[in-house]
């Protein structure tokens, strides 16, 4: 069970004001929660930081770990395609995590690493990087890829499986922003064959939403 200070939150390591070069740097040395001891790194973000989209996900996944960059395994490669039908330049985009450690469970050393959603407190304890990191940017647009992202930037009573895809307008640290919320890539992946190509139109088309809303 992760203790008191495990969970104390990533505050402290967070330099205020800082840009997004100077967040991933101190980022290596966030021990706001448990997290940072099993995965192999911290994996920040990855894109323009002057971006006007950002894409939100939930958490590094096996690949992302050892690369120590967001989006590069199964689920990247499915988002960047999608990202480009959606007619934007990856190059254009800011892509992070709510949670910037991969949560796994492994049953022995050297066996797959099987990921496991974070919970709410690694949510709550990694958001003062989220927050720093958009403050930096200051996209235009937000999209909260999946539940947890959602979690972490939207209204309580925000459902994915209800809610995708609407324009949001919400309060921030810079003034009121755009979001919207859909599916996670990974959840594309999981569909079954047969419907796949139908999850993937539908992410694909909440991201042409976002690209309208920034004008």
């Amino acid at each position: 069970m992760a203790t008191k200070v495990e969970r104390a939150g990533a505050q402290e390591w967070v330099p205020a004001g800082a840009d997004v070069g100077r967040l991933r740097e101190a980022a290596v040395d966030c021990r706001g929660c448990e997290l940072w001891e099993p995965a192999t790194q911290v994996v920040f973000s990855a894109g323009s930081p002057t971006a006007r989209l950002a894409l939100v996900g939930e958490q590094p996944g096996d690949q992302e770990d050892r690369r120590g960059i967001p989006f590069v395994g199964p689920a990247g490669r499915l988002l960047q395609r999608a990202v480009e039908e959606a007619g934007v330049d990856r190059a254009d985009v800011y892509v992070t995590n709510a949670v910037k450690h991969f949560r796994f469970t492994q049953k022995a050393p050297g066996q797959r690493r099987i990921h496991a959603s974070p919970d709410v407190g690694h949510v709550s304890a990694c958001r003062p990087w989220l927050a720093a990191e958009l403050a930096a940017v200051d996209p235009d647009v937000v999209v909260c890829l999946g539940a947890t992202a959602a979690k972490a930037l939207l209204p309580k009573d925000f459902r994915v499986t209800k809610d995708r895809g609407q324009v949001l307008r919400l309060q921030t640290s810079r003034g009121e922003k755009t979001f919207l919320g859909t599916i996670h890539p990974s959840a594309v992946l999981r569909v079954p064959e047969d419907d796949r190509q139908g999850a993937y139109d539908g992410l694909v088309a909440d991201l042409r939403t976002a690209v309208a809303a920034l004008g």
